[in-house]
C-alpha cells in the first residue's frame, strides 16, 4: 500500500491547526541552556472550530480533530505553544518528579538536567559518556515510588553493550540490567515504568537483524524486568526479560487509561509503524516491514508511515490531559518527518484519524511526554548529526492551554 493512499485512509475534519513558530533570536548562555524567556514563544495552536487560512497569522493550516475526549458538543480549549529551554546538546528523554519538575537526559554529552515548568535549567548528575552515533545516554525513569526509595533509572552505552542503570541523584549508578546489543545505530533506549509498576526497555537490533526474531538476544525486544531488574515471574517466557520480539528499533513507549502499552519503531526503507503491543507477540522483523505479517503468525502495526514523514522516537497518549480534545490520544515524534503525529485511537485502540502538529516548524522531534499539570512537553533533536540546528537549538517547547 502506498503512503498516499494509507493516509486517504484518515478522514478530515473541520477543525484547524494555526502554528505561528518563530525561532527564539538569543541563544543559551548557560552552560546548561537556556530558559523559555530568551526569544519569541512559537504561536498558538487553535483547536475551537475552522478558521479561513487567509486571516491565520502563519497561513499554515493542517486538519485538528478530536481524541476519545472530544467529539461533537466536546469543550475545545485553544492551545499555547512556549519555549521552556534552549541550547540543549541533543535532549533525549523525559521523566517527571512528583514536584513537576523533569529529569532530561542528553545523549551525546551525559549530563542529566532538571528542568523546571518555569523553564530554569540546571545540571544534576553526568553519566560516564560512552558510544558514538546514535549510541550514549537514551531513556531515563523515575522510580513509581521515589518520594520513598530516590530512585532515578537511564538507559546508557558502553563500549561493550547497552545497559539499565539504577541510582540515586548524584549516587554511583549500579548496572541492573546488562548485556543488550551495541552499536553506533538502532540502540533502541526507551525505558518507563508501567502501570503494573515494572520497568519496559526498548531494544534495538544493533544492525545484526538475526537479533530480533533470537528470543535468546536481547536485542530487537520491548524487555519487562522488575525494578532491580530481575525477570518478573509472569513474564510471557520464563526466567526472561523479553515481553515482545521482532522489533527492528523501538523507540517509544505509551500506556493509554486501560493501561494498553503501544510503541513506535523505526522501519527500515519503507515502512516506520507503531503497534500494539501484547505480552509474548511477535512484530515480524526482519521477516515484514509494516503490513502483511498475520499470514505468518507476525502482528500487524496499527499504523504506517513512509520513512520519509516520520523516525518515529517518543510516544505519549493524553491521560487526564489538560487539552480535553486530545484526550485518549496517541502522540508520536517524527524525526526525518519533523513533526509531531497525534493519532486518534477508538475504543479497541485503532487508529481512526491522525494529523500532523508542528509541522516543519521546529525541525526534528525526538521526545514527547505529559507533564503532572496535564500539559505535553517536546523536544527537538536538531544537533544529532542529521538536523540544521537553529542557533538556539535544542529546545523544549510546552504545549498546554492557552494562557495557563
Amino acid at each position: 500500500m502506498q503512503g498516499a493512499e494509507y493516509v486517504g485512509r484518515f478522514r478530515a475534519t473541520a477543525l484547524v491547526f494555526v502554528a505561528a513558530l518563530t525561532m527564539a533570536c538569543a541563544g543559551c548562555g548557560a552552560p546548561t541552556g537556556g530558559s523559555g524567556g530568551e526569544g519569541q514563544n512559537p504561536g498558538p495552536i487553535e483547536t475551537g472550530g475552522a478558521e479561513d487560512p487567509e486571516n491565520t497569522a502563519s497561513g499554515n493550516v493542517t486538519a485538528t480533530g478530536s481524541g476519545e475526549g472530544g467529539g461533537e458538543g466536546s469543550p475545545s480549549t485553544r492551545v499555547g505553544v512556549s519555549t521552556l529551554a534552549t541550547g540543549l546538546r541533543v535532549p533525549w528523554s523525559f521523566a517527571f518528579l512528583p514536584d513537576g519538575d523533569a529529569l532530561v537526559t542528553e545523549r551525546d554529552s551525559g549530563r542529566i538536567l532538571r528542568v523546571s515548568p518555569e523553564g530554569e535549567v540546571r545540571e544534576v548528575q553526568a553519566l560516564p559518556e560512552g558510544g558514538v552515533g546514535e549510541g550514549g545516554l537514551l531513556g531515563i525513569a523515575v522510580s513509581p515510588r521515589y518520594e520513598e526509595d530516590r530512585h532515578v533509572y537511564a538507559y546508557t552505552t558502553t563500549a561493550s553493550d547497552n545497559r539499565v542503570v539504577r541510582f540515586r541523584i548524584g549516587s554511583e549508578p549500579e548496572a541492573i540490567l546488562t548485556g543488550i546489543p551495541v552499536n553506533s545505530y538502532h540502540n533502541g533506549g526507551r525505558i518507563g515504568f508501567g502501570p503494573d509498576g515494572m520497568l519496559y526497555v526498548t531494544t534495538g537490533d544493533a544492525g545484526e537483524t538475526a537479533n530480533s526474531q533470537d528470543r535468546d538476544s536481547l536485542g530487537g525486544k520491548i524487555l519487562r524486568i522488575a525494578p532491580d531488574g530481575s525477570a518478573p515471574e509472569d513474564n510471557p517466557f520464563p526466567h526472561s526479560p523479553v515481553y515482545s520480539l521482532g522489533h527492528r528499533n523501538v523507540q517509544g513507549l505509551a500506556w493509554d487509561a486501560r493501561g494498553q502499552l503501544y510503541a513506535s519503531e523505526f522501519g527500515q526503507n519503507t515502512w516506520d509503524e507503531t503497534n500494539r503491543i501484547e505480552a509474548g507477540e511477535n512484530y515480524g522483523w526482519p521477516e515484514v516491514e509494516g503490513e502483511g505479517g498475520t499470514d505468518r503468525g507476525f502482528v500487524d502495526p496499527i499504523t504506517v508511515w513512509p520513512t520519509s514523514e516520520a523516525s518515529p522516537s517518543g510516544a505519549e497518549i493524553l491521560v487526564d490531559g489538560a487539552i480535553p480534545q486530545w484526550e485518549g490520544d496517541l502522540f508520536v515524534t517524527a524525526l526525518r518527518g519533523e513533526s509531531l503525529w497525534r493519532l486518534e485511537l477508538d475504543d479497541r485502540g485503532t487508529v481512526t484519524d491522525r494529523e500532523r502538529l508542528l509541522d516543519g516548524e521546529v525541525g526534528r522531534v525526538r521526545d514527547v511526554a505529559q507533564a503532572p499539570d496535564g500539559s505535553l512537553w517536546v523536544s527537538t533533536s536538531n544537533r544529532d548529526g542529521r538536523g540544521t540546528p537553529a542557533e538556539n537549538d535544542d529546545r523544549i517547547f510546552r504545549l498546554a492551554p492557552a494562557g495557563g
